[in-house]
């Protein structure tokens, strides 16, 4: 379900994307709007679903944790739906998508050290349902987006 926007809305994005405190008075100086414009445009981009929140970018090594893991697990697909729940409530998995191929989930795991990552890869095969692991530890960042492709997200821009 695509969504048109305007060039206006698609200024705040952009804006919001590289820095999510940026002032609705900033944004609304690079508008040619007032800030009451853009706070009431920000809160229909939010009824509408196109944004659902303005999240913080933690720096992960600072705060003492390892680069994240990425973990593909295969489960029985009779127990799909209880193994999500159950890995959902997994402190150390920051984000799990249900994804197509092999392996039907795909999670993104942060520890403190290899020592937890190997007790919580044992934890994770023991789950009901698990039939398969593997597990791919990220040496390091090479890009990170924080916007979006400007030219799919043009087409979009009435």
């Amino acid at each position: 379900m695509a969504v048109s926007l305007d060039k206006v809305d698609f200024l705040i994005l952009q804006k919001l994307m590289e820095d999510g405190r940026a002032s609705f008075s900033a944004i609304a100086r690079d508008t040619n709007l007032t800030d009451v414009a853009i706070k009431k445009r920000v809160e229909r981009l939010k009824r509408r679903g196109i944004i659902s929140g303005i999240h913080v970018n933690l720096n992960l090594k600072v705060l003492g944790y390892e680069n994240p893991i990425f973990i593909q697990i295969r489960t029985e697909l009779s127990k799909s739906k209880d193994v999500i729940k159950k890995l959902s409530s997994f402190d150390y998995i920051m984000e799990l998508n249900q994804v197509l191929g092999e392996h039907n989930l795909l999670a993104k795991v942060v520890v403190p050290d290899f020592e937890s990552a190997e007790q919580f890869l044992a934890k994770l095969g023991q789950t009901d349902g698990v039939l398969d692991v593997k597990t791919m530890v990220v040496l390091s960042e090479i890009k990170k987006g924080s916007t979006l492709p400007a030219q799919p997200l043009q087409k979009k821009i009435v």
